[in-house]
């Protein structure tokens, strides 16, 4: 999980009862468990637990630079690690983590990954309190966040955590296409998937786009028909994704990583998590070319491996081209806000930017053409309608955070 600025503020949500947490992790260990101290990962309803006493084990998050990350404890039975994360709800105005679905939804595809399928790409859930919505998962520290590499380092040359970023997201599509029974058996009647209609978005975007000049040519209607079909039923891409596929929920070290967050996963199309790879998600106006940096070789070899359609160019292109439309159609559904905002506001730049980022993604791959040409018309009549973001795109660099 990602490591905490140096003095966070007090979290405006309640805690996890302390007590409680002992017993849930002495439960799940078979030994007492003291818990030496806390820390709130801000602005997260996410602690890191650190636990005290003999029984705990190695250090999972060392304190200096100079610490090695130990391995996993081996063993049927090794004892509670010295350090754990632990998750819950909260009540927050921005709605964020506070559906007691997430977390069963969470629980549910961890304990899949890791138990049913035996896979190594998340981290493990070692106890939980459904009850009480709280999850406690493995520590994954030393680990970075992604995201924060990109920002210190930034991305030319591609840092070696992005090129195992398109990996994970492939292996995980791979390792889970053909097994969504077995996930399902996990998930209680009541979960549900979380992710917003498709077939919505793509009504707003298109009535909002119209508002400003930019009409859906009856052609792109018909290509329009087949995305949202591809999108319901994607055949052989029907994998599980976590919902989130952002470089935010990637840890990386020495070019491994794990993906987190999973409380948005479900069945869908696989390549919706390669979006991220090709169009700026909301933490960036930019990202890098991803077939000429060799995230899409590496992404798809990753994929065929359990999806081999993902070698057939034709199949590959147009999903992708669905899934980026998509993305960007889902994005410009906020056109009434960012159109309210003052002049400057860096959201309207990444709404024109993400636009063409599809466009480009779809032409490339050869796929939905009158679908990419609507969507370059609305970037260009927003780039007529706010002169302040009528900037050229390849004057930033790859992966320019939005704020």
């Amino acid at each position: 999980m990602p490591t905490p600025p140096a003095g966070p503020p007090a979290p405006s949500f309640p805690l996890p009862d302390r007590s409680g947490l002992e017993a849930l992790l002495a439960k799940a260990f078979g030994v007492p468990v003291v818990l030496d101290r806390v820390e709130h990962l801000a602005p997260w309803a996410v602690l890191r637990a650190h636990l005290a006493g003999p029984e705990a084990g190695p250090p999972t998050h060392p304190a200096g630079p100079d610490h090695e990350p130990s391995a996993r404890p081996a063993g049927p039975n090794p004892g509670p690690p010295a350090s754990v994360i632990v998750k819950w709800l909260r009540v927050h105005p921005s709605r964020s983590r506070t559906d007691a679905r997430q977390v069963v939804t969470e629980r549910a595809a961890l304990r899949f990954l890791s138990e049913d399928l035996g896979l190594d790409l998340a981290p493990r859930v070692l106890a939980d309190d459904m009850a009480a919505s709280l999850l406690v998962l493995e520590d994954l520290a030393p680990r970075t966040p992604l995201d924060q590499v990109l920002r210190r380092d930034g991305a030319v040359p591609p840092p070696a955590g992005l090129a195992a970023f398109a990996r994970a997201l492939g292996e995980l599509g791979a390792a889970t296409a053909g097994h969504a029974e077995l996930y399902l058996a996990r998930r209680p009647a009541v979960v549900v998937d979380l992710a917003c209609p498709h077939t919505d978005a793509w009504r707003r975007a298109v009535e909002h786009a119209a508002g400003f000049g930019v009409a859906l040519p009856s052609r792109a209607e018909t290509e329009l028909a087949r995305l949202l079909a591809e999108l319901a039923d994607p055949g052989p891409f029907l994998a599980l994704t976590n919902g989130d596929a952002e470089a935010n929920n990637f840890l990386t070290a020495d070019g491994d990583g794990r993906l987190i967050d999973f409380e948005f996963a479900g069945y869908r199309h696989t390549l919706t998590s390669a979006v991220c790879l090709y169009v700026p998600g909301p933490a960036w106006l930019t990202v890098s070319d991803p077939i000429a940096t060799g995230l899409e070789a590496g992404y798809r070899r990753a994929l065929a491996r359990g999806v081999p359609e993902a070698d057939d160019d034709r199949l590959f292109g147009f999903g992708l081209a669905a899934a980026c439309l998509t993305w960007a159609a889902g994005r410009l559904t906020r056109f009434p806000t960012l159109d309210a905002r003052v002049p400057g506001e860096n959201s309207r730049l990444q709404l024109i930017f993400t636009l063409d980022a599809a466009a480009w993604t779809a032409e490339n791959h050869r796929a939905l053409p009158h679908l990419a040409g609507w969507a370059r018309r609305a970037a260009q009549a927003l780039r007529r309608r706010w002169p302040d973001a009528d900037v050229d795109r390849a004057t930033y660099p790859a992966y320019t955070p939005r704020g």
